[in-house]
C-alpha cells in the first residue's frame, strides 16, 4: 500500500508512503504555528503542504489560486495566518510577498521526515475556507476535523468508494469539491488520485486509458464539455461512477451523458458551511435534476418563506402553499415534490461558525438549531431533494407568484438551439420583478427571443415565461463553474 501511487498531478506523482514522509517534513516546518495559509494551486506542493498542516494539527487556510491582491490580503488578515506555506504570488515579488509580509516557508515535495505526530482532537479546526464573498467580504468558514471525517465517511458509503477506485478530476484545490472530497477523500479511502490540473474532456479520457480512472468528479460545465466530445465521452464509459456537483446539472446534459457513456451521473448537494449533506447513492435510483437523499448523519427540513405563493414546482403550473406569511423558520412546507421552501439542515457535517463573526454565525442558525442554507428546494414524499436555487437570486416574485429560476432554466435548456441559460428577476413597476433570461445559442442559427419565450410558455405556465430573452456569447462563471447571477442582474 505504501508503494502505491497516492497522488498524480500533471505527470508528477508520489507513492502513499512518500507522501506521508513529505507531509511530515512540512509538519516539522510549521510546528508551533496555529494557522497557516497555503496557496491552492493545482500542484503536488499544494497537496503536500495541506496534508502536512493537517498531519501536524495546524489549521490550514486554502487561498484561492485566482485570488487578487485585495481578496488575498483580506483572507490573510482575517484568518490571522502566521505563515505562508509555498511559493509567494508572482505579482507580489520575492520572499514575504503575500500581501501581509508573512514569513514564507517553501514546500519541497522531495524532502522526507520520519517524524510522527499525535492525532489531534477531532473537534479542532481543520480548515478555514472562505466563501465567495457575493454578499460582502468573504467570510471564513471554520470546519472541524470531525465534520470532514463525517462527510467523507458518509460519501464513501454512498458511492461505494474503495481503495480499488482511481479518482480523476481537474477541479480547483481550494474548494470543498476539489480539495476536501477530491484530495482528502481519496487519501482517507486509500484510492489513488489523478488530478488533470484542468478538467478537460481529453485529459479525463486519457486518465481512463492510462491510469484506469473509475470515479470521476466534475461540475456541470465539465460534463457539458464532455458531451461535446463524443470520443472522450465514449472512453469515460469505462468508469464506474460519474459525480456532478457544485451547481445543478441540467437534465439535457445528464441525458446526453447517458446516451454517450451509458452512465447516469450521480448528483450531490452541499455548501462550504455544511460540506455535503444530500447525495445520490451509487446503488440507488438516478433522477436527473434531483440531488438525492440526506446522508445518514444529516437531517433536513423545509421552512416557509414569507410572503409568497409557490408556483414553481409543477410543469403544469399547479400552485401549492408555502406556509403562513412571516413563518420563516416554521418547518411546515409539505414534502410533496412541488412546494418550495428554504432548505435547513443539521448534523455531523456542519461548520463551527464564521471566523470572528458571532452575529453572522448566530443569524445563520434557527433558534432550534438548524442551519439556514439560503437555498430554496423541494422534497418529495420519498425524501428526494431538488434544489431550486438561492433564495436571494433564484426565487423570483412576479405578479404575486414565486417562480423558481431553476425550473425556467431547465425549460430553456430543452430548446434545441440553446446551450446555456440563466434566469434572474429584474425590478418591474407592474410585476414587482420580471423574468429575464440570458441564453447562449449553439451557433447553428440566430436565437429568436420571442420564439424562446413562447417555447417556455408552452412547457410551463404562461406566467413563468421570460418577459425578456437576452442572447449573449457566454455566462459569467466562477472557478467552480457556477453562474454569477449577481453580475447578470446588475448588467
Amino acid at each position: 500500500m505504501a508503494d502505491r501511487t497516492a497522488v498524480r498531478i500533471a505527470g508528477e506523482a508520489l507513492p502513499r508512503g512518500e507522501l506521508w514522509a513529505a507531509a511530515a517534513a512540512v509538519a516539522d516546518e510549521v510546528s508551533g504555528a496555529r494557522v497557516v495559509a497555503v496557496p491552492g494551486s493545482a500542484s503536488l506542493p499544494t497537496v503536500v503542504g495541506m496534508v502536512g498542516c493537517l498531519l501536524g494539527g495546524v489549521t490550514v487556510v486554502p487561498v484561492p489560486a485566482d485570488a487578487g491582491p485585495r481578496e488575498r490580503a483580506h483572507i490573510l488578515t482575517d484568518s490571522k495566518a502566521e505563515l505562508w506555506l509555498g511559493e509567494p504570488p508572482a505579482e507580489d515579488g520575492a520572499a514575504g510577498g503575500n500581501g501581509r509580509g508573512l514569513p514564507v516557508v517553501p514546500i519541497d515535495p522531495a524532502r522526507r521526515s520520519a517524524s510522527t505526530f499525535p492525532e489531534p482532537d477531532p473537534a479542532t479546526a481543520a480548515m478555514v475556507m472562505y466563501t465567495s464573498g457575493t454578499t460582502g467580504a468573504p467570510k471564513g468558514v471554520v470546519t472541524s476535523r470531525r465534520a470532514i471525517a463525517a462527510c467523507l465517511d458518509a460519501l464513501t458509503d454512498a458511492w461505494a468508494w474503495t481503495p480499488d477506485d482511481v479518482l480523476v478530476h481537474g477541479l480547483p484545490l481550494f474548494h470543498i469539491h476539489g480539495l476536501v472530497l477530491g484530495v482528502l477523500g481519496a487519501l482517507r479511502v486509500g484510492s489513488p488520485l489523478v488530478h488533470t490540473r484542468r478538467p478537460r474532456p481529453a485529459d479525463y479520457a486519457a486518465a481512463a486509458e492510462r491510469h484506469g480512472g473509475s470515479l470521476y468528479f466534475g461540475v456541470p460545465t465539465v460534463w457539458s464539455r464532455v458531451c461535446d466530445d463524443p470520443a472522450a465521452a465514449a472512453t469515460l464509459g469505462r468508469a464506474r461512477l460519474l459525480v456532478s456537483g457544485s451547481a445543478p446539472l441540467p437534465v439535457p446534459v445528464a441525458r446526453r451523458l447517458h446516451e454517450l457513456t451509458g452512465l447516469v451521473p450521480v448528483e450531490r448537494y452541499g455548501m462550504t458551511e455544511s460540506l455535503i449533506t444530500v447525495a445520490v447513492r451509487a446503488d440507488g435510483e438516478r433522477r436527473p435534476g434531483w440531488v438525492g437523499l440526506p446522508l445518514p448523519t444529516v437531517a433536513t427540513r423545509l421552512a416557509s418563506i414569507p410572503d409568497a405563493t409557490d408556483v414553481a414546482g409543477s410543469a403544469h403550473g399547479a400552485a401549492a402553499p408555502l406556509g403562513p406569511p412571516g413563518g420563516g423558520d416554521v418547518a411546515d412546507v409539505p414534502r410533496d415534490g412541488e412546494s418550495v421552501g428554504e432548505l435547513q439542515v443539521r448534523g455531523a457535517t456542519l461548520f463551527d461558525g464564521y471566523l470572528g463573526l458571532a452575529e453572522a454565525t448566530a443569524a445563520s442558525w434557527t433558534p432550534d438549531g438548524w442551519f439556514r442554507t439560503g437555498d430554496a428546494a423541494v422534497i418529495d414524499p420519498d425524501g428526494w431533494h431538488r434544489i431550486v436555487g438561492r433564495t436571494s437570486v433564484d426565487l423570483i416574485k412576479s405578479g404575486g407568484y414565486r417562480i423558481g429560476a431553476g425550473e425556467v432554466e431547465a425549460a430553456l435548456l430543452a430548446h434545441p438551439a440553446i446551450t446555456e441559460a440563466a434566469v434572474v428577476g429584474v425590478a418591474d413597476a407592474d410585476l414587482g420583478q420580471r423574468i429575464v433570461a440570458y441564453v447562449v445559442g449553439d451557433g447553428t442559427a440566430p436565437v429568436d427571443p420571442d420564439a424562446v419565450s413562447t417555447f417556455v410558455a408552452e412547457q410551463l405556465s404562461v406566467h413563468k415565461r421570460p418577459r425578456e430573452v437576452r442572447v449573449v456569447d457566454g455566462l459569467p462563471r466562477n472557478a467552480m463553474g457556477k453562474v454569477q447571477k449577481k453580475l447578470l442582474a446588475s448588467s
